[in-house]
């Protein structure tokens, strides 16, 4: 490896408290996860970007001059350019770049963010710009490239998770506010269902009806805030509604909920585990009895997880499969293999990353 070159490691990611609510605009609590996308670049002394994913083997040229005007869908590598050149972040050399990872593909821990993040954090290294840019603007450039720029259905946890990393929680209103509420827990284990999530059909429909039920309160009652719903007030909207709305309502605002009583456990410095296990369980039935984003393999995969000793557990990312979390601090290794013997691909111990950055 050449001394001028340019290392970016982009940690995966798992949300701990708040699925299917950053697109409403409340908080989430997610944090990186040690698994990443690696992108890794020499200068070519051409004038293109020559890149290889080895993972998936393909290759793609792009020309340090192009403008991308038009953008194709799921060109989250132009959208960046796009973004980056509006904020005097110029291509003025070409690069040889190898990306490779072990990151799954569309197992909801959020590989594409990884490297859309990835890739920003590269081209603000690779020309000249990385002082100029903090670890929240790669995360902001990547969410306007992959929900602006795409319109994708998702909100900021991915790309603020993965780009800032450890444990934050996430406001996600008009004005995204964060702050780190750890650097490690105890006892994360993933398991991979092995069926691939199914982002733009759960994650758009869920969207589409939680957006109609809050349109259609914020009308009838001018003083609407989803934030601030308490229990005892819900059932006074809830009545209002729709039945079709109702459910994502509820899931809205009781998730919301769960969420803030998760960040004032994480806030006390030392969180109780057990408590922290609680109340990922309890999400977890909103998520698969209420939003019915789960699985039979997923449900299979949470109550081996749950009977071999963990302390909660929950399913990862937009649903229709994916993966799952489990908290499970004193016996991760046994519960690993349980979600294992129940259908999962594979299932490992994991720990809180640091965010993008460049290690070379």
């Amino acid at each position: 490896m050449k001394t001028n070159s340019i290392t970016i490691q982009s940690p995966g990611r798992i949300c701990l408290f708040g699925d299917h609510q950053d697109y409403l605009g409340l908080p989430v609590i997610a944090c990186a996860i040690d698994r990443y996308i690696r992108i890794i670049g020499e200068p070519n002394h051409s004038d293109y970007l020559k890149i290889k994913f080895l993972d998936l083997g393909r290759t793609r040229d792009i020309p340090i001059n192009k403008i991308f005007d038009v953008i194709d869908k799921s060109d989250f590598f132009g959208a960046v350019l796009k973004l980056l050149r509006k904020k005097g972040c110029i291509p003025d050399k070409g690069y040889d770049i190898e990306i490779r990872g072990d990151v799954p593909i569309n197992a909801g821990l959020s590989s594409s963010s990884a490297l859309v993040v990835g890739w920003a954090k590269f081209l603000v290294h690779a020309f000249g710009k990385a002082k100029d840019f903090t670890s929240a603007d790669m995360a902001q450039i990547a969410y306007e490239a992959e929900v602006l720029e795409q319109g994708s259905p998702g909100g900021k946890m991915d790309q603020y998770s993965i780009g800032i990393g450890d444990i934050i929680y996430l406001e996600t209103g008009e004005h995204t506010n964060f702050q780190i509420v750890g650097n490690a827990l105890e006892g994360l284990v993933v398991g991979e269902s092995g069926i691939p999530k199914d982002t733009l059909g759960l994650l758009g429909n869920r969207k589409s009806l939680a957006l109609e039920a809050i349109h259609f309160l914020s009308k009838r009652f001018p003083d609407f805030d989803l934030s601030k719903i308490t229990k005892n007030e819900y059932k006074v909207f809830e009545s209002v509604l729709h039945k079709e709305h109702a459910p994502y309502f509820y899931a809205a605002v009781h998730n919301h909920i769960i969420t803030k009583k998760a960040l004032g456990e994480f806030k006390k410095g030392l969180p109780n585990i057990k408590y922290v296990g609680e109340l990922m369980n309890e999400h977890h039935n909103i998520l698969k009895n209420v939003l019915k984003i789960t699985v039979p393999r997923i449900d299979d995969m949470i109550l081996a997880a749950l009977k071999a000793g963990a302390l909660g557990a929950k399913i990862v990312g937009s649903g229709g499969g994916g993966s799952i979390c489990a908290i499970a601090p004193n016996n991760g290794d046994e519960v690993a293999e349980a979600i294992k013997n129940a259908g999962a691909v594979n299932a490992y111990k994991i720990k809180v990353s640091k965010g993008t950055r460049m290690t070379r």
